[in-house]
């Protein structure tokens, strides 16, 4: 698909860590972007919508005619621990606002040709040392099972036609309030540590490059179903440790029992923090796409803004 300075792209999630990052692009190749905002409308660009409820947008007629759709809402799943609450706020805010949005979009007059919507490499479980690409089954737990209900909830923009594309996100590593900024505080202070053995693998990827895959996925009309984002270069938590402690001059020789993680974040604990996921980005590597932070260091010293 083409993405022209006539394009027209709806954008929800634009207020996050990669919704900003994907509307300044989007601004910088001259794409206009109407963005779902859960406020009124403060400007010229913006349309109130509420992805907690049917229907999800009073008025769907300034929808009409758009090119494309971006979807990038979702509670932070590193944001707390799982409470039982947080885990139906996570629910809600990915499965129920990806199916409210895709059913708002099969229902257009002319809906838009492709749906780019978030998923994650939480999908595929804790799977050891296996290497994992989109052809891999799904793994087992909360986590790898709401990523499953988070794809299928899209399946309404799917049977109306609709090109659909699941980005499915690594750690993504950028300035901000994202992952990286959560695991800094200890590292500054002298008291980076490794998780458990640090031999589960950690597949990341570079906010520039997640902002270049969602842009890709838009244009290259051969590419639907699910899509690994992460870098081709997936490190151990080990070594993500030792090369974050580098890029801030400090040691990180320590390590947190795995008993010390599960009695402070639980759940979470055993699905995110102690998972291991080899994950490669199979579909964008043959699709062409061409990583511009590739590598651990130089991604971390592109967030680190140094």
């Amino acid at each position: 698909m083409d993405l022209t300075t006539t394009s027209r792209v709806i954008l929800s999630g634009a207020s996050g860590m990669l919704g900003r990052a994907v509307r300044r692009a989007l601004d910088t190749n001259g794409i206009r972007s109407l963005q779902l905002v859960r406020r009124r409308p403060a400007a010229a660009g913006e349309l109130e919508w509420n992805p907690t409820s049917d229907p999800a947008v009073q008025d769907s007629a300034p929808l009409e005619g758009a090119n494309a759709a971006i979807h990038l809402s979702g509670a932070n799943v590193g944001a707390h621990r799982w409470t039982e609450s947080y885990k139906r706020e996570m629910i809600a805010s990915r499965v129920d606002s990806t199916r409210r949005l895709a059913t708002v979009l099969a229902a257009l007059r002319q809906p838009p040709a492709c749906f780019v919507a978030a998923s994650a490499i939480g999908i595929y479980g804790n799977r050891g040392d296996t290497p994992l690409d989109e052809s891999s089954p799904a793994g087992s737990g909360f986590l790898a099972d709401l990523c499953q209900k988070w794809e299928a909830a899209a399946e309404p923009a799917r049977q109306a036609g609709i090109r659909v594309v699941h980005l499915r996100f690594g750690v993504v590593l950028g300035p901000g309030e994202g992952a990286l900024q959560q695991m800094l505080p200890p590292f500054r202070v002298g008291l980076g540590a490794r998780i458990g053995s640090g031999r589960q693998w950690m597949s990341w990827v570079a906010l520039e490059d997640v902002v270049g895959a969602v842009l890709f996925a838009l244009r290259q009309p051969e590419i639907s179903g699910p899509v690994n984002v992460t870098s081709p270069n997936p490190v151990t938590n080990a070594e993500f440790t030792r090369a974050l402690g580098r890029q801030i001059h400090r040691p990180a020789f320590l390590s947190v029992p795995p008993l010390a993680m599960k009695l402070l974040f639980g759940q979470m604990a055993d699905e995110a923090l102690l998972a291991s996921s080899r994950v490669e980005p199979r579909k964008l590597v043959d699709t062409g796409f061409r990583f511009s932070d590739p590598n651990l260091d130089q991604a971390l010293a592109a967030a680190l803004n140094k």
